[in-house]
């Protein structure tokens, strides 16, 4: 195994130090370790994060290899700066069995970029009526401890109670896509000003926030762990606030399009604008950055969501939801919290590696960067500034809300457990 000393970065934001990567290992942290027989990155002040934790991510990978594959997701994750990420289930067939799971993290073994962790359905076929394999899910190869029906609701009480009850038992989490579903039927764009000018039909704060305060109140009768997926209210933030100072064991966690975009963008009529949840208020925004900052929303995901050309270049109504934003998150997280002055670096290497690593169990990352701890890390050009150019993306897809907006930040090095993933910007 090769050694790797990364010379004069920001460790954390912080004073500049040397780093010495030995094998699969950070060997040594400080001022002047011997350059001897390794490979010198200069890193000219740059910032050395912990590689970042995608704890929400869709691979597609098996059944929709047009949108991603598991090798093409992994390639746009370690471009972003990740080094683990975790697979959501709605694949086809749904990774609802402890078959299905394997199957997916083997693929992440084999794509080498960053490691997949799959996330197991909490139903049978994302239906809502029936839980899936759980526990063999839990047990198989692939250690699933997150499940999730992400792009559907567990919208029956009692489902969600036998979830939060079942994963008690090997200290898994449940991680809810709030959505009341009868609340939502038609929906298209947030409900408020600008639905009713545009009269696109309204999916209102309410939809989420009361699934939410639901789900936190089961968690505390069961003494459980719940984690909410893209919160994207300033009402959500209030409940969840609430709910943890009540002791209840709730995460929370923000995509970096909620913390920048508004609904004043659906005004264009531009379906890679449409989301789910879709893009809120201003006042949202703002509530959302300083519920980040104050520690009530625990991480950042990226909701990467990929789509082939077809399903978005088309009318707004008929468009798929979602957007892509692996290779994108830390610049929006730059911009929006950074470099407002809501969160540091520090703050920055919690909410996107410490925290989601701690959510998933995800043993290896959102470790420390000092001596003795794996290699995951990742090396930030904060300076830098580009105009975001999706035809420059791993990604197999395109549907990013950022084309043609100048973003800070860019990812210059990532390293998988000591191998460089990405050299100079470019995927090695």
């Amino acid at each position: 195994m090769s050694k790797i000393l990364i010379r004069g970065a920001k460790v954390l934001g912080g004073d500049i130090q040397d780093v010495l990567v030995d094998g699969e290992t950070i060997a040594e942290v400080g001022t002047g370790p011997s350059a001897e027989g390794a490979t010198v990155i200069e890193a000219d002040g740059q910032i050395l994060l912990p590689g970042l934790v995608d704890l929400h991510t869709h691979l597609r990978e098996p059944g929709r290899e047009d949108s991603e594959t598991v090798l093409t997701g992994t390639r746009a994750a370690a471009s972003g700066g990740y080094t683990a990420v975790f697979a959501m289930a709605n694949t086809h067939p749904v990774a609802d069995t402890a078959g299905v799971v394997e199957q997916v993290y083997r693929l992440g073994k084999e794509s080498g970029y960053c490691d997949v962790q799959p996330i197991g359905a909490v139903t049978v076929g994302l239906e809502g009526k029936k839980l899936a394999e759980l526990g063999a899910m839990h047990d198989s190869a692939a250690g699933v401890t997150v499940f999730s029906d992400d792009g559907k609701c567990v919208d029956d009480a009692v489902i969600m109670r036998r979830a939060l009850e079942y994963v008690k038992a090997f200290d898994g989490v449940v991680a809810q896509h709030a959505q009341e579903p009868r609340l939502t039927e038609g929906a298209q764009m947030n409900e408020g000003v600008v639905s009713a000018e545009l009269g696109l039909g309204g999916w209102p704060a309410v939809a989420e926030e009361s699934i939410i305060a639901r789900d936190v109140l089961l968690a505390e009768h069961v003494g459980s762990r719940v984690h909410i997926c893209h919160l994207s209210t300033a009402g959500s933030v209030e409940i969840v606030r609430w709910a943890k100072s009540r002791g209840i064991d709730v995460t929370a966690e923000v995509t970096p399009h909620h913390l920048l975009l508004t609904d004043e963008l659906v005004r264009s009529y531009n379906p890679v604008y449409k989301v789910n949840p879709p893009l809120r208020t201003e006042k949202d925004v703002l509530a959302l950055r300083e519920a980040l900052a104050d520690g009530t929303i625990d991480i950042v995901a990226t909701d990467h969501a990929p789509h082939p050309h077809e399903d978005k270049d088309c009318e707004w109504a008929a468009a798929a939801m979602g957007m892509v934003g692996l290779e994108t998150a830390l610049s929006v997280v730059q911009q929006t919290m950074v470099e407002t002055g809501l969160l540091d670096w520090a703050g920055v290497a919690d909410r996107m590696s410490f925290a989601p690593a701690r959510i998933g169990r995800a043993s290896g990352h959102g470790r420390p960067v000092s001596a003795g701890e794996p290699a995951n890390l990742t090396l930030v050009d904060p300076a830098y500034r580009g105009v975001v150019d999706p035809a420059d993306f791993a990604s197999r897809s395109r549907n990013t809300p950022y084309e043609g907006r100048e973003l800070p930040g860019r990812v210059t090095h990532t390293f998988l457990r000591g191998r460089a993933t990405v050299v100079d910007g470019k995927l090695a």
